[in-house]
């Protein structure tokens, strides 16, 4: 039996998200200058996206002490900084663990939709 994980983004309160709008949640989020945004899964799994609104952060946790995996961008050099979390803090990452908003957003929508990085994905797992 084939169960299908369901994803909510807690945004003053929790608001259930399919892949088909995910994508037009984050740019809402994004343009109201909410630029960190943590979905959950019916599994318990979260994936966070961070974004600088030129590069993001995706992270893929299995609960909340696992460290998860991210998306890379190998061979990217530098460094990009306005990350804004959400308690005010701006952070700034290697452009190698950080990845092109495009490739984030499909990122993105794919594991919502399927529960999985895409096949091509470029990820290091930080277990």
């Amino acid at each position: 039996m084939l169960v299908i994980e369901t994803w909510v983004m807690d945004d003053d309160g929790p608001v259930h998200v399919s892949s088909e709008m995910v994508l037009k949640a984050l740019r809402s989020r994004i343009d109201s200058g909410r630029l960190e945004t943590w979905l959950t899964s019916s599994s318990g799994r979260s994936l966070a996206f961070v974004t600088n609104a030129e590069r993001a952060m995706v992270m893929l946790l299995e609960d909340e002490s696992d460290p998860g995996e991210h998306a890379v961008d190998p061979g990217a050099e530098g460094a990009s900084d306005g990350f804004v979390l959400s308690d005010g803090q701006v952070d700034e990452y290697p452009d190698e663990d950080t990845v092109p908003m495009d490739e984030a957003f499909r990122l993105v929508e794919h594991i919502v939709g399927t529960g999985s990085w895409p096949a091509d994905a470029r990820r290091v797992i930080d277990r």
